[in-house]
């Protein structure tokens, strides 16, 4: 559990990141956000896998992000999951605004995690 992204990391992280994005839809602005943090860590390869992962069945595509994550937890230790939660948030932010859904969808992700109150901070130290 070093601090090296693993492929399987980088699943997770893609995964957080797309399925916030699609949570309204994928709009053009945010598809350019989502290749420049594939590109940032090298994971063309996971984003794909989660964009599969999303068109499998869009409608139950957040409940079955959310096992999945969950699932994966004990293989990221807490600050990997608190830095891309905080990343997620981050990244949805740079399309200028995070939408009530979006920003409880991330709680309830982060919630899963058990880094709520940390995200909870970080948010207001943002604001």
């Amino acid at each position: 559990m070093g601090n090296a992204d693993t492929s399987e990391d980088l699943k997770c992280y893609m995964l957080l990141v797309a399925i916030i994005f699609h949570y309204h839809g994928l709009d053009e602005e945010e598809k350019v956000i989502l290749d420049k943090k594939a590109s940032e860590k090298n994971a063309f390869e996971e984003l794909n896998w989660a964009y599969d992962f999303i068109a499998e069945d869009y409608m139950t595509s957040f409940e079955r992000a959310k096992i999945y994550l969950k699932k994966a937890k004990n293989s990221l230790d807490k600050s990997k999951r608190l830095r891309y939660i905080n990343d997620t948030w981050v990244s949805n932010g740079e399309k200028g605004y995070i939408t009530e859904m979006e920003a409880t969808a991330m709680l309830k992700l982060a919630k899963d995690w058990d880094v709520d109150k940390e995200l909870i901070s970080m948010v207001q130290q943002l604001a």
